[in-house]
């Protein structure tokens, strides 16, 4: 679907989230051209979508905790353009040490917390994966759920490797007056 349109695609930041990961890939396999623009939370990337020009979408991962409230709160204003399956980036536990204990202070997004060792006591979350890292790196936490390039990045030992994992990703348009 070569467009030749140029495309702002508003996702989750800070740089190395699998969104924007996501959204490079969209770019690439169906566009010719544009820009990712990253944001603190998926809910900044809606109202930063509405707000830009007639060609920017909102890219969002489905497992994303609050997906559901972005779209049914705003139906009047966003439609679904489509969905597609993509390898995430290879996901990892990483931190400062080489050993856990369930004692160890951790932090990640929600989506995968469930991948945190089993009985961890001390569980902060972050807005995204890659900010997991950034504050794992500033000693916010002992261990993070990360992304291995947001790990590398941010200077952290690697010590339990998940893998990629297949992953949902929507793209969502502003419904335009002639659409209605």
């Amino acid at each position: 679907m070569k467009s030749g349109k140029e495309w702002v695609i508003h996702t989750l930041g800070p740089s190395g989230t699998n969104c924007e990961m996501a959204a490079q890939h969209w770019m690439k396999e169906n566009h010719s051209s544009g820009r990712v623009v990253l944001h603190k939370t998926l809910e900044e990337a809606q109202a930063a979508t509405l707000e830009d020009q007639e060609n920017a979408v909102l890219l969002g991962c489905v497992v994303y905790p609050d997906l559901h409230n972005i779209v049914f709160q705003h139906l009047q204003e966003f439609e679904l353009m489509e969905c597609f399956v993509v390898p995430t980036l290879e996901m990892v536990l990483a931190g400062h040490k080489t050993k856990v204990s369930i004692e160890d202070r951790f932090i990640c997004h929600p989506a995968p917390k469930s991948l945190l060792p089993k009985g961890a006591k001390h569980i902060e979350l972050a807005t995204s994966n890659a900010e997991a890292a950034k504050l794992c790196a500033l000693h916010q936490a002992d261990f993070c759920i990360t992304t291995l390039p947001s790990a590398l990045e941010n200077g952290l030992t690697v010590v339990q490797r998940f893998g990629a994992v297949r992953m949902g990703f929507s793209v969502h348009k502003k419904t335009l007056q002639e659409d209605k």
